[in-house]
C-alpha cells in the first residue's frame, strides 16, 4: 500500500532515504527507484533534484 505523504525513509535508506521514501510512496521496488536516481544522476539535473529532495522532503517519523 502506498503512503499518503512523501517522506524520506528512515528504515530503507542508503544515503539520505530519498529513493527509499519515493519507492514507498509510489509503491515501487526500492532498487528500481535507486537505479532511476542513478540514471538521473548521470545528468546534471538528477544530482540537483536529489539534493533538493534531501533538503525539502521531510524525514519519516522514527518508529516508537
Amino acid at each position: 500500500m502506498a503512503r499518503e505523504r512523501l517522506t524520506r525513509s528512515s528504515s530503507n535508506k542508503m544515503i539520505a532515504g530519498v529513493a527509499g521514501g519515493m519507492a514507498e510512496y509510489f509503491d515501487l521496488d526500492p532498487t528500481l527507484m535507486r537505479i532511476l536516481w542513478v540514471v538521473a544522476g548521470l545528468m546534471a539535473w538528477g544530482i540537483v533534484a536529489y539534493v533538493l529532495c534531501w533538503i525539502f522532503v521531510p524525514r519519516e517519523p522514527a518508529p516508537e
